[in-house]
């Protein structure tokens, strides 16, 4: 039998046995919703070892559901190899994309597997917002109110109620919601461009697909926790790895925002105060990190836009589910941000000796 062989003979003797156990922990966490969110969660099958571990589980996941090949099914650089392991999903589902903006090499482990954005989604958010400004709809100096949530018990009303509260400088809650992650900063922000949809239309007219959001924050907040993402897809609220690249990288080569805007959305995410042990804690220093966190049950990421020294130029995305625990998923995000960095960083002279002897 051929190594492929193998491996689909793996996946396939595995596959019903985790789907059993996948489908009853899905079941289980939809009681609370009814059967309207079912067909947004998709359960997936745990994976073993490194390389194969990530194969595995792309593998598992399009045989049960008759999706499409999500991205590389083999990892022949040596870089490719070492992201693959970094990145091995043993204790959760890890997705992670980047491109080099000088040379357009993209890597990516899982890049297509869609992951929950919880606080990276706000740089699209940003983005809407800002699109605003350039077409004078409203300023920077404008001033709204925070959006701060009401108690209320999670999943008793398909949004969660919220209050006006002090009133801001759109700067100032621009400020708030990517140097701090601000919730209700970004709430504000969210209700003036006309909510998830308004996000959305903007994301559609950009050209990227598999992004979406489905909340507004405090209602994404309030009723968290129902779904392990280690173990379930849900589509709700989600992106890939590779969309929120194409959304990274857009922003920084200034596809759709006026000068101004763009430096102000990247200048608020070069500020970022949350996850000094994330992306940042992986690169040297002397590289400047342009970035937005995301937390929410058994997830963390970090996504932005990474400068070397030497000028050049990278977009990343990660995405990690379960390891444990949140420090542990930070040092993953911290150990894939280095590995992601010093790739690229090898690579670069072997790709200008190819270039130059042409």
């Amino acid at each position: 039998m051929t190594g492929a062989g193998q491996l689909f003979a793996r996946c396939r003797a595995g596959i019903w046995r985790s789907f059993a156990t996948a489908a009853m922990s899905a079941a289980a966490a939809l009681l609370p919703f009814g059967a309207a969110y079912a067909e947004q969660l998709q359960p997936i099958a745990p994976a073993a070892r490194a390389t194969d571990q990530v194969v595995e589980v792309q593998s598992s996941f399009d045989d049960m559901f008759g999706t499409q090949q999500r991205g590389p099914r083999t990892y022949s650089s040596p870089f490719g190899q070492q992201l693959a392991a970094v990145a091995n999903a043993s204790q959760g589902r890890i997705g992670v994309a980047a491109m080099d903006l000088t040379s357009g090499r993209m890597v990516d482990v899982l890049g297509n597997q869609r992951f929950p954005m919880a606080s990276t989604s706000k740089i699209a958010i940003a983005a809407t917002f800002l699109e605003g400004v350039d077409k004078g709809k409203w300023t920077l100096t404008s001033e709204f109110p925070l959006m701060v949530p009401v108690g209320s018990a999670p999943f008793s009303s398909a949004v969660a109620p919220v209050r006006a509260g002090e009133y801001m400088s759109a700067s100032r809650l621009l400020e708030l919601m990517i140097t701090r992650s601000n919730n209700y900063a970004t709430d504000a922000l969210l209700k003036v461009v006309g909510g998830p949809k308004a996000v959305n239309a903007w994301v559609e007219r950009a050209g990227i697909d598999d992004w979406h959001i489905d909340r507004d924050i405090a209602t994404l907040v309030r009723d968290d926790g129902a779904i392990d993402p280690a173990r379930v897809v849900d589509t709700r609220d989600s992106a890939t790895p590779y969309a929120m690249v194409q959304l990274l990288s857009g922003i920084y080569q200034g596809k759709w925002l006026s000068p101004s805007s763009r430096s102000a959305l990247l200048g608020a995410m070069s500020r970022c105060v949350t996850g000094k042990r994330r992306i940042p804690a992986g690169i040297p220093e002397g590289a400047q990190v342009s970035h937005k966190t995301g937390s929410l049950n058994n997830t963390s990421s970090d996504v932005g836009i990474v400068q070397t020294p030497d000028g050049r130029v990278f977009a990343i995305a990660i995405y990690v589910t379960g390891q444990g625990g949140r420090p542990g998923r930070e040092s993953r995000i911290a150990s894939i941000a280095r590995t992601v960095y010093n790739g690229y960083l090898t690579e670069a002279p072997a790709m200008r000796r190819t270039a130059s002897s042409r």
